[in-house]
């Protein structure tokens, strides 16, 4: 359908969402986005913003909004389609000063309060337009949440340390300003902005929005792999506004020249929305599980054992890795993946990474590594292999033996960081070389699983010519990595792909609607693991989320349950010198993966829940849950310090009479009582550490 007429309304959604598309009659354009029956909104913003060279802010500020081009962006016309599953409307702009079109994308799956947005800009004017910055989604007049009564949301991120949401008032970033005179708006905002090749560090490219006093809640993603983003929160008219873009000229040095007939594409963006922050947390799960890559891991979820946590240290050998291989099977392992230095011949392997070529040291003797890949396939489990593909060592040969051009380039010069250079993935030779690699890996060797890792941030980006600045270089590569994913998964379907960088660092939904695993962390103290483990299904559906479980020989069997309850609503990352334990501290990881494998087929449909509230780094206690329509399982661990008694709040079980069984570990001296009134399960365990996974049924 598509519609010219001013002075209009559109509604379009389903049952789950609203978007008030309103046009009025000089053709200026505003969205609101809600609930259906939810009061209309006073959308105050464009849906699209663009600041150019020569075309700023009409209220200057570093504000993303209040562009002077997006508000002379007019409706030109609409359509609403259907795509399967997902509703379709198309909303196209166009300034008749510049000739800028803007086509404006929202995507939302049938029955899931989430929108997606992304936006397509076309130069139809007859000068060159250099674009500085544009917005995916502009969201004005959030009147569903109370500026007095609102928090924003945040999730630090570091290396070890990830997914730590934190809170602060709404008013204590955007004080009150008006009194004896009363003020629209002012000139700041609460934003986030991150760069380089982690997509996720310092924080994750996410946020959220709830009230005290409703319980209504939004969280949002930008759906970038790396480069620039940028997320604000601000006031307008006494309404909050949301604004999601990538790459900006003020947060990047990010900038574009749009010529005539040119185009350019933002980058995705969603949000998500419900009654309480579990619930739009669990409408952005929802919306992740539907616009990911299909592949058949996100059902099967295989048992992974992984040498390299708390175990080998990069340091495997065939000597080593025989009797893990033995240990992994005997505990139902069904992937045994050997991680970083299987193709180094010396002591440093960090700056030879390359060509991918394996030790003939470490593996001796005359089938080298295929005796261990082999064993492996003996002992029924599918062979895995760790890869950090857009890096090369400064000491690896394939530095030489690829051009310039191939390689992240500043003033002329190739990145190098900590030993490594960059590739640059819009280069047909390093996408070739990678792709030859892969192709023998898995094509060759039989290999079907990679944990494609990435330890370097290369910094703003790379200027692959003279005009072009890094952060758009950046962006390009990002994209281009994307396509190359796609299509190693095009010609391997079933190949497993592990996102790695450093751990949590790469936490981003372009990745992971690629790749069928997200590695959690790389913290090997399982007391800290364990607000890691509980906060991961905020970023990754909990069937993508890895969460390692590495057992030692010196642990109590407190300890060893500690561990491996964390993995246990998420994907197993079996670790550790399993060969070495106790038989007692064996007869618990054979526990636990039986456990495992009989849940596991009810992760894929279930929705996340934290009935102590998101975990903070050092809190006592720390719980997480996920519910299905029958069921719902619940992992708590008391940290050393902690009370041994507490209260878990599960609001959706409300008036029902249900029942808490201890399902790991199921010997546990564990005490529990449910208040159905209340909605409350008290749950006392002795000792500290311990965990416990519960079903509630």
């Amino acid at each position: 359908m598509t519609a010219t007429t001013a002075h209009a309304t559109l509604s379009w959604g389903h049952d789950a969402l609203r978007l008030d598309l309103r046009i009025s009659a000089d053709g200026s354009t505003r969205l609101g986005l809600g609930s259906p029956g939810a009061p209309a909104w006073d959308a105050a913003l464009p849906p699209v913003e663009v600041t150019a060279a020569g075309h700023g802010r009409h209220w200057s500020s570093h504000r993303l909004v209040d562009s002077t081009l997006g508000t002379r962006l007019l409706h030109r016309a609409h359509h609403i389609t259907r795509e399967g599953a997902w509703h379709v409307l198309t909303v196209e702009l166009h300034d008749p000063e510049t000739g800028l079109a803007a086509e404006a994308v929202y995507r939302s799956p049938d029955g899931v309060p989430a929108l997606r947005a992304e936006v397509t800009l076309r130069n139809e004017g007859t000068d060159t337009l250099h674009l500085e910055s544009v917005t995916s989604l502009t969201l004005g007049g959030i009147t569903d949440i109370g500026l007095d009564t609102a928090d924003v949301w945040w999730a630090g991120n570091d290396w070890l340390a990830e997914f730590r949401w934190q809170r602060r008032p709404l008013r204590a970033a955007l004080p009150r300003l008006g009194g004896r005179v009363e003020y629209g708006y002012g000139k700041g905002s609460f934003a986030m902005a991150g760069q380089g090749t982690w997509s996720s560090c310092g924080h994750l490219p996410m946020g959220a929005l709830s009230d005290r006093a409703s319980g209504r809640a939004w969280v949002w993603q930008v759906e970038h792999n790396g480069g620039g983003r940028r997320w604000e929160l601000g006031e307008r008219h006494g309404a909050a506004y949301l604004a999601l873009s990538g790459p900006t000229d003020t947060d990047h040095g990010w900038r574009h020249p749009l010529e005539p007939g040119g185009e350019f594409r933002t980058v995705p963006v969603s949000v998500a929305f419900g009654d309480r922050l579990d619930d739009a947390f669990g409408a952005m799960t929802t919306y992740r599980r539907a616009s990911r890559r299909p592949h058949p891991d996100h059902t099967t979820l295989p048992v992974i054992f992984n040498d390299y946590m708390n175990c080998l240290m990069g340091d495997p050998t065939t000597a080593k890795l025989l009797p893990l291989v033995d240990a992994a099977a005997d505990a139902g392992a069904e992937y045994f993946v050997i991680d970083a230095g299987w193709y180094d011949d010396s002591a440093g392997w960090w700056d030879s990474v390359g060509a991918w070529q394996p030790s003939t040291t470490r593996f001796p003797g005359p089938r080298g590594i295929h005796e261990v890949l082999d064993r492996i396939r003996e002992r029924g489990m599918v062979p895995g292999l760790w890869l950090e593909p857009e890096v090369v060592g400064v000491r690896s040969p394939i530095a030489t033996a690829l051009p310039d051009g191939a390689f992240f380039r500043r003033d002329g010069v190739r990145v190098m960081e900590t030993g490594r250079y960059q590739l640059d993935l819009r280069h047909p030779a390093a996408r070739a070389h990678l792709d030859a690699v892969v192709d023998r890996l898995v094509g060759e060797w039989g290999v079907g699983y990679l944990k494609l890792d990435h330890n370097i941030d290369a910094g703003s980006g790379t200027s692959g010519h003279p005009a072009e600045v890094p952060a758009a270089g950046a962006l390009g590569h990002h994209r281009a990595h994307l396509a190359w994913l796609e299509g190693v998964l095009d010609r391997h379907p079933h190949l497993v792909l592990e996102n790695c960088a450093s751990g949590g660092m790469r936490a981003d939904h372009a990745l992971l609607s690629r790749m069928q695993l997200l590695s959690t962390s790389d913290q090997q103290n399982l007391l800290r693991y364990a607000p890691i483990a509980a906060a991961a299904p905020t970023a990754v559906t909990p069937e993508q989320g890895a969460v390692w479980a590495y057992p030692q020989p010196e642990d109590t069997p407190d300890e060893v349950a500690f561990t491996l309850v964390s993995a246990l609503l998420g994907r197993i990352h079996l670790s550790g010198p399993l060969a070495g334990l106790s038989p007692q501290a064996r007869a618990l990881v054979h526990e636990a993966v039986a456990v495992y494998r009989d849940l596991r087929a009810d992760l894929p449909g279930a929705l996340p829940l934290w009935p102590l509230g998101l975990p903070a780094w050092d809190d006592p206690w720390v719980a997480v849950g996920l519910r299905t329509a029958t069921t719902t399982y619940l992992t708590a661990w008391r940290r050393p310090g902690a009370d041994p008694t507490t209260a878990l709040h599960l609001p959706h079980l409300r008036g029902a009479p249900a029942v808490a069984t201890p399902v790991f570990p199921a010997a546990g001296p564990v005490t529990t009582a449910w208040d159905p009134g209340a909605a409350e399960l008290t749950l006392t365990l002795p000792a500290a550490p311990s965990a416990v996974l519960l079903r509630m049924s």
